[in-house]
């Protein structure tokens, strides 16, 4: 592997990161400022969301037939007309289409368009013994620059004061930044080597699907991430906060410390993930890590304490996300090269579509009671995968494992 060309990848995870950061946190207040609805708010949130998933899944199908460092350059062309579009229109219409066909993100995880592309080269980058620790490099790469990417939301204030800028004129700034982060992560791609259709082997012919004898594997596995994805929508950072506030009271300032916290323990979890992973395997530091997590989340709202609340939240955040890399080394290791940017898109895909809707039904479920009925359903939701995902697969073992 040439560390020069996993180091790009890096670098232009990190730049559209820190986009991703800020971006998340600008949209909804750009769009007020707009004089846009709440309602407009989060439909132009909600075709982000959808059309970043039906972009990615037609990406991802047909990635075996083009160069996947082609398809990273053309979304980086994309990641800047996005930018260029939110900071050039003002009506919802023309939004809500760029919204739809760009690379914009909502939430707090990668969404986009580039994740199974990205995911595909580095797996063929890197050794099969190599893989879960670079993709644990890659999702600590993510978590941290996006976290300075929110702080970068206080710029449209700090330009309107120095400059005199109206405050709609700075966010329009920010989003040319985002575009030019674009611009910069293509850069970044250039150097990457030329990762011709997928090839899988020296032979001169195209697979004649995406997808061939990994099917059945790759659809368990998205059925099972979605069950997944669809319990942490319940869980949403911002539902957790409004819980938070609901039942303790709780100030911003005081949360954003805590989320700031369990973000820090997040990132460092990846690299433990590495050495667990090693170990005991992919599938088990899936399971065995995740599950504790979502037992803690059950308990959470059935303590009084505001103190062991927070202790719980952290335990759950040291543990939650170990499974990002592992699961991402996994679907890499349990599919033929050729399939690898399908089988990337078609298991994160419906785990984007799955996750946009329980925050609805956590809203509800809040406004009716202040319990936290929406943490016992997304623990409950959640250990029901871990078992299943153990019984699926405890035996199906990537290829470092069977050596």
């Amino acid at each position: 592997m040439s560390d020069s060309h996993l180091n790009r990848l890096l670098v232009a995870k990190g730049l559209r990161a820190f986009g991703d950061g800020f971006v998340s946190l600008l949209l909804p207040l750009y769009l007020i400022e707009l004089g846009f609805s709440p309602l407009q708010v989060g439909i132009i949130a909600t075709a982000t969301l959808f059309g970043s998933g039906v972009l990615t899944l037609l990406v991802g199908l047909h990635a075996y037939r083009y160069s996947q460092r082609a398809l990273l350059l053309a979304a980086t062309l994309l990641m800047a007309g996005t930018g260029v579009g939110f900071a050039m229109a003002n009506q919802f219409w023309p939004l809500l289409v760029i919204a739809f066909v760009g690379t914009l993100n909502p939430s707090s995880g990668d969404v986009s368009v580039f994740l199974p592309l990205e995911h595909a080269v580095m797996s063929r980058l890197v050794a099969d013994k190599n893989r879960t620790a670079v993709f644990a490099r890659y999702s600590l790469v993510g978590s941290l620059v996006a976290a300075m990417g929110s702080l970068a939301v206080v710029l449209p204030g700090s330009v309107s004061a120095m400059l005199g800028w109206s405050p709609l004129a700075s966010m329009q700034t920010m989003f040319l930044l985002y575009a030019l982060l674009g611009v910069l992560a293509a850069l970044a791609y250039r150097g990457l080597p030329g990762v011709e259709k997928s090839a899988m082997s020296t032979t001169a012919a195209k697979p004649d699907a995406p997808l061939t004898q990994s099917k059945k594997t790759v659809y368990l596995l998205a059925g099972l991430f979605s069950l997944d994805a669809f319990g942490g929508g319940f869980v949403v950072q911002s539902m957790v906060a409004l819980w938070l506030y609901q039942r303790f009271g709780l100030s911003l300032a005081t949360a954003g410390e805590i989320f700031f916290w369990t973000g820090l323990l997040t990132a460092a979890s990846y690299l433990v993930s590495v050495r667990i992973a090693n170990r005991f395997g992919l599938v088990n530091t899936m399971v065995f890590t995740h599950l504790p997590a979502n037992v803690c989340l059950v308990l959470i709202p059935f303590v009084p304490d505001l103190n062991w609340v927070i202790a719980l939240l952290f335990i759950r955040s040291a543990l939650s996300q170990m499974d990002v890399p592992t699961r991402s080394s996994y679907v890499m290791s349990v599919v033929t090269p050729a399939e690898r940017p399908a089988a990337a898109s078609i298991t994160s895909v419906p785990r984007s579509l799955a996750s946009a809707v329980g925050p609805f039904v956590s809203g509800y479920l809040l406004g009716v009671s202040t319990f936290g009925w929406p943490l016992v359903v997304a623990g409950t939701l959640k250990i029901v995968y871990d078992v299943l995902l153990l019984i699926m697969f405890r035996k199906v073992k990537p290829h470092e494992e069977t050596d």
